[in-house]
C-alpha cells in the first residue's frame, strides 16, 4: 500500500504564449451594423458605421478584416429579414469568423430570444461578440446576463415606439385622415388633393366586373373573361387572379368610402397581420372621395356575396342540404323542395337510349326517404318551360306590373310615424328640458324631496322623447331600405325583355328569387319583386 500522501501541483498559466499563438495568426474580425430606417439622415449613419469598422479592425495589426455586415433600413425585431445578418451567422459556422464587432446590443437585436440564441450559438463556436456601447464580451462569464438585461431594454423601447406610432395612427384616424395604399388599388391614383383620384379606362373594368357579378357571373368567370378581353391587371402582373376580382369587389372605396383599421399587427417581434374581427375599433370615413360605383350598387354586391356564401356547404364531407354557388345552373341555389326546404341538385343519368338530365331533392339523394318522403324527381327541359311561362305571364304588362309592385310594397313596407315633432323639434326640446333640470337642481339644493315631482316630470318626458327619436331613426332607415326594394323591383321589371322564348341562366338569375316544388305537377315561382305565380309543370 502506498502511504505517500497525495499533493496537487498548480500548472500556471501561459498567457504570454497564448498572445503569441494569437500573433502567429491574426484574429479574423467582422462588423455588424444596422439602421432601422430609410431616412437620409440614418443612411449617413450607416455609412458612418461601415466607415468606422473598416478603420477600427484595419488600423489593428493583429485582426484581419473578414466582412463589413450590414443591413440597411430593416426592423431590429426580427432577424429573418436581415440578410447580411443571416449571410454573416453562415460565415461564423463556416469558421470564417473569430470576432464580431457591434455597435450595441439593439443594433444586434431588439428581440431578446433571439439576441440570446445567436450569442450563445456564437460562444459554442468559440466566436465572441464584442458590444462596444454595453462594454460586453459575450466570451465572458458574466456576458449572457448583461445581455440579456440589455437586449430586455432594447425589446422594450422597440414595444414602445410601437405603441406610440400605433396610438398616434389611431389619433389620426379618429380624427378622419386615411392612409390609402395606392400600390393595391385598381382603379384609382393619388390626386393631387392626396386623396383617390380615378383612372378612367380602369374604372370602367370595375364598373363591368360589379355589373357582371350581379347578373350571376362567379369570380372565376369575371377572370376568365377579363383575360379574354386583353384587360390587364397592371403592367408588372398583368394576369388577373381570383383574389383581385374578389378584392374589387369587396372593397369599400369603390363606392366613395374608407373604413380603417380593417387589419393589424399582434405584436411588434412577430408582426403578424391579423384582420379584425371585432378586436379593435373600426373608423368608416363616408364620402371620403368620388366613387367608381354607387353605394346602392356595392350594398346589392355585398348581399349577393353574402348569399352566395350562404348556399355553400361548410364542408364537402357534410351533407347539410347547401351547396356551392355555381354560376352554370341558376336553379342550383333557387330550386328549393316544398315538403322539406332542401335545396335541388342536377343530376345526369345515362341510360340505353341515351342521357337525361333530372333534379332531385338533396335531401332524398343523400338519406333516401327517411327526411323527405314524397319529392318529386323533375325532368329539366319541362321544368324549364314551365318557370319561363311563369314569367311570360307577368312581363307583357310590365307596367301595371310596376305600378302594382310599388303600390304594394308602400303599403307593406314603408313605415307612417305617428308624431308631429321631427328630429330637430325632439333635439331642442331635450335641451330645453336639459336646461330646466340644472335651474331645478340649483334650487334643490338645500331641500331635494320638494321638488320631486317637478324632477320626475322632466325625466319622464326626457325619455319619451329619446324613444321617440329612436324610433324615427330606425323608421327613417327602414324607409330607406323599403325605398331601394322598390327602386330594384322597379328596375328590375323595366330591364326586362317583355317575352322570354328560350332558357338564360342570366335572365333567371336577375329575374327570380326562388322556385318551390309543389308536386310533380306544379311549381310556385317567386320573382325578385316579390310577386309569386304559381305554374303547372307539361310532361
Amino acid at each position: 500500500m502506498n502511504e505517500t500522501a497525495p499533493r496537487v501541483i498548480k500548472i500556471p498559466a501561459k498567457p504570454e504564449s497564448v498572445r503569441q499563438a494569437e500573433l502567429q495568426r491574426q484574429l479574423r474580425v467582422a462588423a455588424y451594423c444596422r439602421v432601422s430606417t430609410k431616412e437620409e439622415d440614418q443612411a449617413n449613419s450607416y455609412e458612418a458605421q461601415k466607415e468606422y469598422y473598416t478603420d477600427k479592425i484595419m488600423s489593428n495589426p493583429v485582426w484581419t478584416m473578414a466582412g463589413i455586415f450590414a443591413d440597411k433600413g430593416i426592423t431590429g425585431t426580427s432577424v429573418k429579414k436581415r440578410e447580411d445578418f443571416m449571410r454573416m451567422i453562415r460565415h461564423c459556422r463556416q469558421r470564417k469568423i473569430d470576432v464580431v464587432l457591434t455597435k450595441s446590443v439593439s443594433r444586434f437585436a431588439r428581440n431578446t430570444v433571439d439576441c440570446l440564441y445567436y450569442t450563445r450559438a456564437l460562444k459554442e463556436l468559440g466566436i465572441a461578440v464584442i458590444f462596444e456601447k454595453e462594454n460586453i464580451n459575450s466570451l465572458e462569464e458574466d456576458s449572457e446576463l448583461r445581455i440579456t438585461l440589455s437586449g430586455a431594454f432594447a425589446q422594450s423601447e422597440s414595444e414602445s415606439i410601437s405603441a406610440n406610432v400605433t396610438w398616434g395612427k389611431r389619433r389620426a384616424m379618429e380624427s378622419g385622415k386615411a392612409t390609402i395604399q395606392y400600390k393595391y388599388l385598381y382603379g384609382y391614383r393619388r390626386g393631387t388633393d392626396d386623396k383617390p383620384e380615378i383612372i378612367p379606362e380602369e374604372a370602367e373594368a370595375v364598373r363591368w366586373i360589379y355589373e357582371r357579378y350581379l347578373a350571376g357571373a362567379s369570380t372565376r368567370m369575371l377572370r376568365d373573361e377579363l383575360h379574354e378581353q386583353g384587360v390587364i391587371y397592371a403592367e408588372k402582373s398583368p394576369q388577373w387572379t381570383l383574389p383581385h376580382i374578389k378584392s374589387i369587389l369587396r372593397n369599400e372605396k369603390y363606392c366613395g368610402d374608407v373604413l380603417m383599421q380593417k387589419t393589424f399587427q399582434q405584436d411588434v417581434i412577430n408582426r403578424k397581420v391579423i384582420k379584425n374581427t371585432g378586436q379593435l375599433p373600426m373608423y368608416l370615413i363616408e364620402n371620403h372621395h368620388e366613387g367608381i360605383v354607387s353605394r346602392e350598387k356595392y350594398n346589392a354586391v355585398q348581399a349577393e356575396m353574402a348569399r352566395r356564401k350562404a348556399a355553400k356547404s361548410p364542408s364537402k364531407r357534410a351533407t347539410t342540404g347547401l351547396s356551392a354557388y355555381t354560376s352554370r345552373y341558376a336553379l342550383s341555389d333557387r330550386l328549393v323542395c316544398g315538403e322539406c326546404g332542401t335545396l335541388y341538385r342536377r343530376c345526369t343519368w345515362t341510360r340505353p337510349d341515351g342521357k337525361r338530365v333530372v333534379w332531385r331533392c338533396v335531401s332524398r339523394l343523400d338519406y333516401g326517404k327517411k327526411y323527405c318522403h314524397s319529392s318529386p324527381t323533375l325532368d329539366e327541359a319541362p321544368l324549364q318551360q314551365a318557370i319561363i311561362a311563369a314569367l311570360n305571364t307577368v312581363l307583357p304588362d310590365l307596367d301595371g306590373r310596376i305600378r302594382q309592385i310599388t303600390e304594394a310594397l308602400e303599403a307593406e313596407v314603408i313605415p307612417f310615424p305617428g308624431s308631429g315633432m321631427s328630429l330637430g323639434d325632439i333635439d331642442r326640446r331635450l335641451a330645453e328640458l336639459e336646461a330646466q333640470f340644472q335651474r331645478l337642481l340649483e334650487k334643490a339644493a338645500d331641500d331635494p324631496i320638494a321638488y320631486g315631482d317637478q324632477f320626475k316630470e322632466i325625466l319622464e318626458e326626457q325619455t319619451a322623447l329619446k324613444e321617440l327619436r329612436a324610433t324615427i331613426l330606425a323608421e327613417s332607415r327602414e324607409h330607406a331600405e323599403a325605398d331601394r326594394r322598390i327602386r330594384d323591383a322597379a328596375g328590375m321589371l323595366e330591364n326586362a325583355v317583355p317575352h322570354i322564348t328560350e332558357w338564360d341562366e342570366s335572365a333567371i338569375r336577375q329575374l327570380v328569387a326562388q322556385v318551390k316544388v309543389l308536386s310533380k305537377n306544379e311549381i310556385s315561382v317567386t320573382l325578385k319583386s316579390g310577386i309569386e305565380i304559381r305554374q303547372s309543370i307539361s310532361n
